[in-house]
């Protein structure tokens, strides 16, 4: 593939990357600033972090940050999950080979597989105002936490409800790599050997729905970090699309990234940002 396969790194492996030159349209949007307003932002609205995960590539020109979350909440289905936790996960790149991305999703505690769902945000091109963007993109992540979460335990119970042949699990995978392009070939032989004999107990049969939707976010792990995340969200995409039929997918190519010429005739109110929004990129201090 011509990269150097990712490794999981340290929060301060990131913050010390050197920060790369660019023309002075390209507005630089460092992995630490991500990171610290990660963490304030989840923390300022009362999540918990109780795991940090960091992963990148060589030179950290594209990094990838993942938070298991547990949220303050009174909804007793939330409170009652256990088999699945919250997670909150980032991409950011210094090499423009991907945009600043974010979402909300759910993390398996038997093996750490992720899910992502839903509407991802993506932030847009890195220049001018883009750190009040990448800001504004994580808050609206957090508004809609308990939602997004609700809505992939929905998924999994429907999954976990449904009977899927060895056969049909065969075509699907061989539809993942050669329609969808969201696994290479070594990914579709990490598939096709947890089919045979899994390496978690998902608590459910080889032949059913849950169990192959986890084989194959087993083998995602190894995407590199400028695709994990949406290549996670596109699989949740596919699979729901294929079965739930209740479930009507967000196609991300029609999620609107605005250009630079769009943001600069827009009027910012920014008596209207958020207190905790202002604080954290540093308006009107």
């Amino acid at each position: 593939m011509g990269y150097k396969k990712p490794s999981e790194v340290t929060r301060a492996y990131l913050e010390s990357a050197a920060l790369p030159n660019h023309a002075e349209s390209y507005t630089v949007i460092s992995h630490q600033f991500v990171i610290d307003n990660t963490i304030k932002m989840l923390t300022d609205s009362g999540f918990r972090i109780t795991k940090e995960i960091y992963r990148a590539n060589q030179n950290a020109n594209v990094a990838q940050g993942v938070y298991y979350i547990i949220p303050t909440t009174q909804d007793q289905e939330i409170l009652n999950e256990k088999e699945l936790g919250m997670m909150f996960a980032w991409t950011n790149s210094y090499d423009k080979s991907i945009r600043f991305q974010c979402s909300i999703g759910a993390h398996v505690f038997v093996c750490n597989n992720g899910m992502v769902c839903g509407e991802m945000n993506y932030a847009r091109r890195h220049s001018g105002s883009a750190d009040f963007d990448i800001i504004t993109q994580i808050s609206n992540q957090i508004k809609n936490a308990e939602k997004t979460f609700k809505t992939i335990l929905k998924d999994r119970d429907a999954l976990r409800n449904l009977d899927l042949k060895k056969r049909t699990q065969a075509e699907l995978l061989g539809r993942l790599y050669y329609e969808e392009e969201i696994l290479e070939a070594t990914q579709m032989t990490i598939v096709k050997d947890e089919m045979e004999k899994a390496s978690f107990d998902y608590q459910a049969d080889q032949e059913n729905a849950w169990a192959f939707y986890n084989h194959v976010t087993h083998a995602l792990k190894k995407t590199h970090p400028r695709s994990w995340l949406s290549n996670t969200k596109q699989f949740h995409d596919f699979i729901t699309t294929e079965f739930l039929s209740n479930v009507v997918p967000v196609n991300t190519d029609t999620i609107k990234v605005l250009d630079d010429e769009a943001i600069a005739d827009m009027e910012v109110d920014f008596e209207a940002v958020p207190s905790n929004v202002k604080h954290a990129v540093g308006l009107f201090d």
